[in-house]
């Protein structure tokens, strides 16, 4: 199965997506929802093409992978993860963790990976949880 990843971007009117190794796959929204949504609109598009034009990864199955920026994915969880929570599940200080949010820093790659990992460890408990 192919694995499209779909990068997702905060610019100033909203967020912005395209694959990262596909053409053509592009789409946009005031939230990460329509943009999410608009990426899917233009592939059912892609498949509106005639078999000439239309890109080769939909002639099998495939799935999306959605890769966000440190920015974006803070300011998309930001009504669900506070930046308290965030620090107790990273170890990164709060004040630290809203400039992130903010984009007044960029993470060097290692406090990307404590907040990648923090947060795919928490999700893998979650899963496990039963009630």
């Amino acid at each position: 199965m192919k694995t499209i990843r779909i990068a997702i971007e905060r610019n100033e009117d909203g967020f912005w997506g395209y694959a990262e190794n596909e053409e053509a796959i592009v789409g946009g929204g005031e939230t990460v929802q329509e943009c999410k949504q608009d990426v899917l609109d233009c592939i059912e598009t892609l498949r509106e093409l005639d078999s000439s034009n239309r890109p080769s990864f939909l002639n099998s199955e495939y799935e999306l992978i959605y890769k966000f920026d440190v920015a974006s994915l803070l300011s998309y969880y930001k009504g669900i993860f506070t930046n308290s929570a965030l620090e107790r599940i990273t170890g990164i200080n709060q004040k630290q963790i809203q400039h992130y949010a903010t984009g007044h820093r960029t993470p060097k790659a290692e406090q990307r990976m404590k907040i990648e990992n923090a947060l795919h460890n928490l999700g893998k408990e979650l899963l496990a949880v039963e009630l």
